[in-house]
């Protein structure tokens, strides 16, 4: 595994790795990668996030990377704002490396950003372009902002609003939180209908104590036929609760979803 340091278009450093393909039929190379972006409070050092990676790299390369305020990475987290800019450099960074197909997969925090990213990769009308992708996944993600309707993510906004939540975050969590929003970000259920014509899966768990079963249901719907929706059974919530045979599940949607996107771009 090797380890990069990029800096996203606002400055802030960031650290990354890069997992190469692991499968013995791709020991001749391959021109997937995918980005794997975590979520609130997790970073590349979390076990999780490394089983995750090693076994998506049965499919391709993967690029790993802390999102501000999290791990080895610089500045302090916005929550899913600017966030969309370590992403892009994620995203840049695979391409750099070679990689003719890049495909995302966010958990949570990072599933909202996965789908904000997609949006502004096809966006107009005044929003910054993105990297393109190839492929887009989102698991276990909010729809929505200021969620507070679950014990969970009450505790979430404890620590990113109040000084001693945010004293905890950094000493026991070690995320570094930024100030408040000025004016909240465009909230993913909106962004969710720019994301076509890139293949979406949004997957979301019955079981998820974070965010309900409708923020899966309603990003899914609001990107519009072209995505598709995986309500698991039992399935919680994000890097934690993702069972190997569901990673490989997504493993091979983003195969076969980003392989039929690539083809549709060259036509």
């Amino acid at each position: 595994m090797e380890s990069i340091q990029v800096r996203a278009a606002d400055g802030v450093p960031l650290f990354a790795t890069h997992l190469t393909a692991a499968l013995p039929a791709a020991a001749g190379g391959t021109d997937l990668a995918v980005v794997l972006a975590h979520g609130f409070t997790v970073s590349t050092r979390k076990a999780s996030v490394r089983r995750i990676a090693a076994r998506l790299a049965r499919r391709g390369g993967v690029v790993t990377f802390d999102f501000r305020g999290h791990g080895r990475s610089g500045g302090r987290t916005t929550a899913g704002d600017a966030e969309v800019l370590d992403l892009d450099a994620a995203v840049r960074l695979a391409r750099g490396l070679g990689y003719r197909r890049v495909a995302t997969v966010g958990c949570s925090m990072g599933g909202a950003v996965v789908v904000r990213h997609a949006a502004r990769s096809a966006a107009t009308g005044g929003l910054a372009p993105a990297q393109p992708v190839d492929a887009a996944v989102s698991v276990s993600a909010p729809s929505r902002w200021y969620v507070r309707d679950t014990v969970a993510m009450r505790r979430v906004h404890w620590l990113l609003e109040t000084r001693s939540g945010r004293l905890v975050a950094g000493a026991a969590l070690r995320t570094r939180v930024g100030s408040a929003w000025g004016v909240p970000p465009e909230p993913p259920v909106q962004a969710a209908g720019r994301i076509p014509p890139t293949p979406l899966l949004v997957v979301h768990g019955d079981a998820d104590p974070f965010f309900g079963i409708e923020h899966g249901r309603a990003l899914a719907a609001a990107a519009g036929p072209s995505a598709e929706y995986w309500e698991v059974p039992g399935f919680g919530h994000a890097e934690g609760a993702l069972t190997p045979a569901l990673v490989d599940r997504i493993g091979g949607w983003v195969t076969r979803a980003a392989a039929g996107r690539a083809g549709t771009m060259q036509r």
